[in-house]
């Protein structure tokens, strides 16, 4: 049987159960990982060249997808909100959704009590409470987009009033934030949360179901009671590279892996995070986690899609400096959004 070797991203959601499936499967295939951010840093055909299976994050797959193999065939069952559709380019399915999330809401519910679940009550909590928005890298753009969901409009990258409502609120809501949270990561906001008192709430924060335990998750913020809760869609799909020499053995280790058995119980006991509603919706997957899953279920299905165009990626990191820089009061807001506006015309969309 070939060896294959695949990468992944460094946490233990993505790694662990990947690892421990391939030793429980007796499947040649030894997985490397790297941080999030060299997805960002690493052009994805040098990955390919190295790689057989390649986990990543659908807005990759414009510079991704001329380097990967279809896995139309691999798929069967029923996966939360656009999981499978975020993955989906030229008619073809790119590759598995193996691990589904969100931005939702975290709070210590210790220190603030009842979530809040409206904008208007996390702007109202945040002169109470230390409040922070996720800032730091992509993660700007992402908030901003997620907002602007919020109240009603998805994103275009144009200067919209929307856009200027949505900046106000970050700029209002940064200005009280602890000063140390805005250079976090999702996965630093939460290590932060759970560590000491110096943050309570993050609005806006890529769900890790590893910190349910002491951190209360639910459904991201709306504009209004009923209005949809505003959500950027993240999570990661299995991706086979055109090097990958597929075999039989293969195709069923990764049919397992988004099997009912796998993602209901394999997966959430090695770290994993499920992206099949069968386990979102389990009675045996939540009640370990504090029903992290089922708390932010209506997140995950309305959760908006970013674009997959060659290019996306760039944009985003640039036009996250953007954002920040207006959040910050550097730049005003009608400029920064003509700049960002600007990089969005500059690359190719689909």
């Amino acid at each position: 049987m070939p060896r294959y070797r695949g990468l992944t991203w460094d946490h233990p959601r993505g790694r662990d159960a990947l690892v421990e499936a391939s030793v429980h499967r007796g499947i040649d295939l030894t997985w490397d990982v790297q941080p999030l951010s060299g997805f960002e840093s690493t052009p994805i055909e040098q990955l390919a060249e190295r790689y057989d299976l390649i986990v990543l994050d659908h807005p990759h797959l414009g510079d991704a997808v001329r380097h990967l193999q279809p896995v139309d065939e691999l798929l069967s069952g029923e996966f939360v909100g656009p999981s499978v559709a975020s993955y989906r380019m030229n008619g073809h399915l790119w590759a598995l959704p193996l691990d589904a999330a969100t931005q939702v809401a975290a709070t210590r519910a210790d220190r603030v009590g009842t979530p809040p679940r409206l904008w208007s009550e996390v702007v109202a909590l945040s002169h109470r409470a230390p409040v922070a928005l996720s800032l730091a890298g992509p993660h700007a753009l992402l908030t901003y987009m997620s907002i602007c969901v919020a109240l009603g409009e998805e994103p275009t990258f144009d200067a919209t009033e929307t856009g200027h409502r949505a900046l106000e609120l970050m700029a209002d809501l940064t200005a009280r934030a602890p000063r140390h949270s805005l250079v976090l990561d999702p996965i630093g906001l939460l290590e932060n949360m759970v560590s000491d008192d110096t943050l309570a709430h993050c609005p806006l924060v890529y769900g890790y179901v590893n910190y349910a335990r002491r951190v209360t998750f639910t459904d991201a913020p709306s504009e209004r009671p009923g209005s949809r809760p505003g959500s950027t869609l993240g999570g990661t799909g299995l991706a086979i590279t055109r090097r990958c020499e597929v075999t039989p053995e293969l195709l069923d280790h990764l049919r397992w892996l988004l099997s009912a058995t796998a993602q209901e119980s394999f997966v959430p006991a090695y770290s994993g995070q499920p992206a099949r509603s069968s386990a979102w919706t389990s009675d045996q997957v939540n009640a370990p986690v504090a029903d992290f899953y089922r708390a932010t279920l209506r997140t995950v299905t309305e959760a908006w899609v970013r674009p997959r165009c060659p290019g996306y990626i760039g944009f985003q990191t640039a036009a996250s400096e953007v954002v920040r820089e207006i959040v910050y009061g550097e730049v005003a807001a009608a400029v920064g959004l003509d700049r960002i506006a600007a990089l969005w015309k500059g690359i190719e969309h689909e």
